[in-house]
């Protein structure tokens, strides 16, 4: 990957935190990482644990960003954070999967942000 695509999806994931904050979430982890996959943002939101992927584009000529979090990224998504859970011995408790979606635009960037996005798969 381009060290321009990982600049830009730094830029999406401290944006897309920053929002999530305002949103009165507490962030816990970024950028998690075990043999399943990584993990973009892991918040609580409440007593809810919410593992949030984070897709940034600068336009939409290849679709949205949320379009970008297929089957198979559910399903990465999915097992990592199972393993977190399971590592912190949290499989009891409360889950949810998210999509905040970020568009860089020449003012301000757009944030979407799709609570239960999807089920675990």
């Amino acid at each position: 990957m381009s060290k321009l695509r990982i600049n830009l999806g730094k830029r999406g994931e401290a944006i897309a935190a920053d929002y999530l904050r305002q949103k009165g979430f507490k962030i816990l982890e970024k950028n998690f990482r075990n043999r399943y996959g990584e993990l973009d943002i892991i918040a609580l939101d409440q007593d809810t644990y919410v593992f949030v992927e984070v897709k940034t584009r600068k336009g939409v000529s290849f679709g949205l960003p949320e379009e970008a979090v297929t089957a198979r990224k559910q399903k990465q998504v999915t097992r990592a954070a199972m393993g977190y859970l399971s590592h912190h011995d949290l499989l009891d408790s409360a889950v949810r999967f998210d999509v905040v979606s970020v568009l860089i635009t020449k003012i301000k960037p757009q944030v979407s942000h799709i609570v239960n996005a999807f089920d675990a798969a």
